[in-house]
């Protein structure tokens, strides 16, 4: 079974960002316009880097050995301080982990990935939201052909960019939802996960299926 995670918006107090050729660290937002005039440097990770390359293009040369890395990159497993990424790291290993990130797409667990500050909660600022008509080269990173089972822990705001970027999966994907109905989502199986928690409810779900107690309808 592959398992994908959405993102989360706490990243360890050492994860390293990408930097602008005159040294400035770049902090990836989904709104540069819209963020403070604290004389940081902001950007999308479309934006141009230099030379015509973006930073998402940056990003794929690093990993690919193509371009020095910035110190204290982070891989996408690694990035977010919740216990829950850990735990899964542990239990089904980085070539089943996959994150689904709101600024990058849905990525490998082992794959560089830098400080960012993007998500798709209507509680955050305003140039940290991104917005379902924003434009993004998402990275989508499944392995081709695969008919291998996929789960996916997250919230509905996340629910439709795991859809896109997993439309070509031959296997079953299935979702799992808190709310009394169901997502629409009919090219995916459904599944009710029973918790009173409210935020981030979807550790929970993780955390149970952890411990083997998450039914899941998987062929």
């Amino acid at each position: 079974m592959i398992v994908v995670i959405q993102c989360a918006g706490s990243k360890l107090a050492n994860a390293g960002s990408l930097s602008t050729p005159d040294g400035r660290s770049v902090r990836f937002v989904a709104h540069p316009e819209l963020a403070p005039d604290d004389g940081e440097f902001y950007a999308r990770p479309d934006d141009e880097a230099d030379k015509g390359r973006s930073w998402r293009d940056l990003l794929r040369d690093i990993n690919r050995g193509l371009a020095a890395a910035s110190p204290n990159l982070l891989t996408a497993g690694d990035l977010y301080r919740p216990a829950a990424y850990r735990g899964l790291l542990e239990y089904i290993g980085r070539e089943k982990l996959y994150i689904l990130s709101a600024g990058w797409g849905l990525i490998r667990s082992d794959f560089l990935l830098p400080d960012y500050d993007i998500t798709f909660s209507g509680q955050a600022d305003a140039y940290k939201r991104r917005r379902k008509a924003d434009r993004y080269n998402d990275f989508s990173m499944l392995p081709p052909n695969s008919v291998e089972p996929l789960l996916f822990f997250g919230s509905k705001d996340y629910l439709p960019l795991f859809r896109e970027l997993s439309a070509d999966h031959l296997g079953q994907r299935v979702v799992l939802f808190r709310s009394a109905e169901p997502p629409d989502c009919p090219d995916c199986v459904a599944v009710r996960f029973e918790t009173s928690r409210r935020t981030n409810w979807h550790y929970e779900a993780v955390e149970s299926f952890i411990a083997g107690n998450l039914q899941l309808p998987v062929r």
